[in-house]
């Protein structure tokens, strides 16, 4: 016999048990502000704002982005402190502006992306 281990011991699943236990200990106001961090550097790629510019430059999915930031900050407003919110929400509204601008055709005012939960944005 062989003491070579089987392949399928090789590959093996992820160990959810412990995925969930990590999970369970992290405090939601960190996983709201994880996902709002990522939202927001997703957005600024897709707003040509690295360093790579317009090479992954793609306004259709910036808006979208931009939008579901909004819509998250908006939600937890009440559950996440000003300590953690006021950075967000000036984030947000930084990129909210650069989207205006990148604009060929500038939304009206209140109605660029994620404006339904922040109000207007001005330049």
């Amino acid at each position: 016999m062989s003491d070579a281990t089987p392949a399928a011991d090789i590959h093996e699943s992820p160990d959810f048990d412990a995925m969930t236990r990590d999970i369970a200990e992290v405090p939601a106001v960190e996983v709201i502000v994880t996902v709002a961090v990522n939202l927001m550097s997703a957005a600024a790629v897709k707003l040509g704002l690295t360093e790579e510019g317009d090479e992954h430059k793609d306004l259709d999915e910036a808006r979208k982005l931009v939008h579901a930031l909004a819509g998250l900050l908006d939600a937890s407003t009440t559950e996440i402190s000003s300590f953690h919110a006021a950075p967000l929400r000036d984030g947000l509204k930084s990129l909210q502006l650069a989207f205006r601008e990148a604009s060929l055709v500038p939304d009206e005012v209140g109605q660029g992306p994620g404006e339904k939960y922040t109000g207007p944005v001005y330049g």
